[in-house]
């Protein structure tokens, strides 16, 4: 099953919902909305600096991926990004491939 990396920030409201219901109750619900594409959470972690919240989850398809990240961005709370994860066994089928390309001004 596909693995995203997953890098969120509070916004507004969704900073003071975090402050009434705490960080387990913002993971609970993380954990529900990936239930609900047939996803689980991997990792979750609060931080310091750019982001607030970083983690992985998977799910089973990019679009159940883009499903969830366009909910979640479309409440306002919370900004967040995707990033998918690919494992070595990814980046050794990739170099087998041989895409054609032409460089701009070439």
């Amino acid at each position: 099953m596909p693995k995203y990396l997953f890098e969120a920030n509070y916004v507004g409201d969704g900073i003071k919902g975090l402050m009434q219901e705490g960080g387990t109750k913002r993971r609970e619900a993380l954990e529900k909305a990936l239930g609900s594409v047939g996803g689980s959470l991997e990792s979750f972690y609060y931080a310091f600096g750019y982001y607030d919240v970083l983690g992985v989850f998977e799910v089973p398809d990019d679009a159940s991926a883009a499903a969830l990240s366009l909910l979640i961005n479309s409440t306002g709370n919370v900004n967040v990004r995707l990033k998918p994860l690919l494992t070595v066994e990814d980046i050794d089928e990739a170099v087998k491939k041989t895409p054609s390309y032409r460089a701009p001004g070439q």
